[in-house]
C-alpha cells in the first residue's frame, strides 16, 4: 500500500541532504558577514533606490532578524527553494510516463490515485529535512556572532513557508500529470513560478496594480513580516494550503482520465 511512498522518499533523501548542506554553508558565510558590514547599513540602504526594497520586501537591515530575512529567506528561500520544489514536483509523474517505469507501476495493485497522493506524500522529507535542520543552523550561527533570533518568528517562519512551498510543488504536479515530456513540465514550472514570484514583488510597486500580485503564492508568504514584526500570517497560510489541495485534486482528475 505504501510501496511508492517508500521508494519516492528514498529518492528524496539525497537532494534534502545536499539542499541542507547549501543552506547551512550560506547562513555561515552571510552570519560571518554581518558584524563586519552591520555599521555601514545605513549608507548601504542609502545607495539603493527605493524601489529595490520595496520589490524584494527588504526592511531592518541593520537588524540580523532584516538582513537575513533579506539575504538568506527573501531570495534563497521564497525563489530558489520554491523553483527547487515547482521542479521535483514537475517530475513527479512525467518522469515515469516518459520513460515507462509508470506502466510498470500501474500494473502492479495500485489506483492511479494512490500513485498520486503517494509521490506527493513523499515531499516530507525535503519539507522536514529543511524546515528543521535550517533553522537549527540559523540560529546556532547567530549565536556564534553574538546576536539571537527570537525562537518562536524563526520557528513561524519555517512552519509558514511549508505551505506555500507545497502550493509551488502542486503547480509542478498539475503541468507533470498534463505533459508527457518531463523536460517541458520542469522548464514551465520554473519560469511559472519565477514569473509569479516577479508578479509579486513587481506589482507592490504601484497601489494601483498590487491587487494582480495577488495572484501569487509567494504573496501569502512574507519573510520580512514574520521575523522582524512577528506577524504571523495564519490566514495566509490557510489560504495556500487550500490552494495545494486543489492542485492536488486537479492533478488526480487529470490523472485518472488520461491515456498513458
Amino acid at each position: 500500500m505504501t510501496a511508492v511512498l517508500r521508494l519516492e522518499s528514498r529518492k528524496r533523501v539525497r537532494g534534502s541532504v545536499i539542499l541542507l548542506v547549501v543552506f547551512a554553508l550560506l547562513s555561515a558565510l552571510y552570519f560571518s558577514m554581518f558584524p563586519g558590514i552591520q555599521a555601514e547599513m545605513d549608507a548601504f540602504e542609502e545607495a539603493f533606490p527605493e524601489y529595490m526594497f520595496d520589490l524584494f520586501g527588504i526592511e531592518a537591515l541593520h537588524t540580523i532578524e532584516g538582513f537575513v530575512a533579506a539575504e538568506l529567506y527573501a531570495f534563497f528561500w521564497s525563489l530558489l527553494l520554491a523553483i527547487y520544489f515547482a521542479y521535483v514536483g514537475a517530475g513527479l509523474i512525467a518522469g515515469d510516463v516518459q520513460d515507462r517505469r509508470m506502466d510498470l507501476t500501474l500494473s502492479n495493485p495500485v489506483s492511479r490515485e494512490s500513485v498520486v497522493l503517494q509521490k506527493v506524500a513523499a515531499l516530507w522529507v525535503p519539507v522536514v529535512a529543511l524546515n528543521v535542520g535550517v533553522p537549527i543552523v540559523v540560529y546556532v550561527a547567530a549565536l556564534a556572532i553574538g546576536e539571537s533570533f527570537d525562537p518562536v518568528a524563526l520557528a513561524m517562519v519555517h512552519l509558514l513557508s511549508i505551505p506555500y512551498l507545497l502550493v509551488c510543488a502542486g503547480i509542478g504536479l498539475v503541468l507533470s500529470v498534463f505533459v508527457d515530456h518531463v523536460r517541458i513540465a520542469r522548464g514551465t514550472a520554473l519560469v511559472l513560478v519565477f514569473l509569479l514570484w516577479l508578479v509579486d514583488g513587481v506589482s507592490r510597486l504601484d497601489p494601483d496594480y498590487e491587487w494582480i500580485g495577488d495572484l501569487a503564492p509567494s504573496r501569502y508568504y512574507d519573510e520580512t513580516a514574520i521575523l522582524v514584526h512577528e506577524e504571523y500570517a495564519f490566514g495566509d497560510a490557510g489560504i495556500l494550503l487550500a490552494a495545494f489541495l486543489v492542485l492536488v485534486a486537479v492533478s488526480v482528475v487529470i490523472f485518472t482520465r488520461r491515456d498513458i
